[in-house]
């Protein structure tokens, strides 16, 4: 069932007339095509429209829709069935939030690594909505370790509210685990790609998002904290969210034009969700891409690229 968001009615309101046309046409026997064109034609003229001025807002919105692709489904479209998920951080247990593993993408041998959240209710309980405890990226480290030493590239799907900020997790040492995989995957010997495909908050997502080249979906965000906990924290309600949200600049655009991303890769018309298949394939020759670019370098003048990369940001020179 296809969700719609409040700033979608338009659309919803056309493909429901667009429906009932065709339902008209099958019982009535009358050639209502002309119809049918014209109102597909004004389908497409509305969601070039919507989706051409997105605020920062309902990008977060369109980033979180119900229907968007989550990380196994890139990895499975991506692999074509080829992919092997390997478990555990061997210390503590596997994390439901992080999944991980090999796979063949073009004959290419890939360690594909990110947070999923699960497609309905009960799976995303059994994700943890996306927020990984320190095993998770304990694992995470594990995989890109095993990656690296059989000299395979790493790609990173980031997706995630943020990491759980439950007392467990506080205890079992989270903020250790992330600082352990921000120092480790500066060093990586091998190519290392990160793409945020939808919420990418906090350090959460930066455990998984070291690498020679950070990309972003058109419609996904990127940033310390959420609108809504920014509103909380300085508002002391969820009111001003909106506000939060264009004052962080955590939008695709901004990240660009800040500097703190190499590239933005362009969505279907009408989000990820809107054409699955098309989104698959736009991502996988951007990493396919990337992976050529980064392989004809030498593993030390990668690294000192990616240390440089990342020490510069927030740098101000006088």
């Amino acid at each position: 069932m296809i969700a719609y968001l409040d700033f979608e009615e338009p659309i919803k309101e056309l493909r429901e007339q667009l429906e009932k046309t065709k339902e008209v046409s099958e019982k009535s026997k009358v050639d209502v095509s002309k119809a049918i064109h014209d109102i597909e034609k004004k389908i497409k003229d509305v969601t070039v429209e919507i989706y051409s001025n997105l605020t920062p807002w309902q990008r977060v919105q369109v980033s979180r829709h119900p229907n968007r692709p989550y990380t196994l489904a890139y990895i499975n479209a991506i692999t074509e069935g080829t992919f092997i998920e390997m478990h555990g951080d061997r210390t503590v247990k596997d994390d439901k939030a992080m999944v991980g593993g090999f796979g063949m993408i073009d004959g290419q041998s890939v360690m594909l690594i990110g947070q999923q959240k699960g497609i309905n209710t009960k799976m995303r309980q059994y994700r943890n909505f996306g927020m990984a405890n320190p095993e998770g990226y304990r694992k995470a480290m594990r995989l890109m370790k095993l990656a690296e030493k059989f000299g395979r590239p790493i790609v990173t799907f980031i997706d995630t509210p943020g990491a759980f900020p439950g007392l467990e997790a506080e205890e079992r040492g989270q903020g250790e685990a992330i600082a352990r995989n921000l120092f480790e995957m500066m060093k990586l010997r091998v190519p290392v790609i990160c793409i945020v495909i939808g919420e990418g908050a906090s350090g959460g997502a930066l455990g998984i998002g070291i690498g020679d080249k950070v990309l972003m979906l058109e419609n996904s965000w990127y940033s310390v904290i959420s609108p809504e906990n920014c509103s909380t924290i300085l508002w002391r309600s969820w009111d001003h969210k909106v506000e939060a949200a264009s004052a962080l600049k955590l939008t695709s655009e901004d990240m660009l034009a800040n500097k703190l991303i190499d590239g933005v890769i362009k969505e279907p018309c009408g989000g990820a969700h809107a054409n699955e298949t098309e989104m698959f394939s736009t991502v996988k020759k951007e990493i396919l891409k990337q992976i050529e670019k980064l392989s004809a370098m030498e593993p030390e003048k990668r690294i000192d690229a990616r240390i440089k990369k990342f020490s510069s940001m927030g740098v101000v020179a006088s």
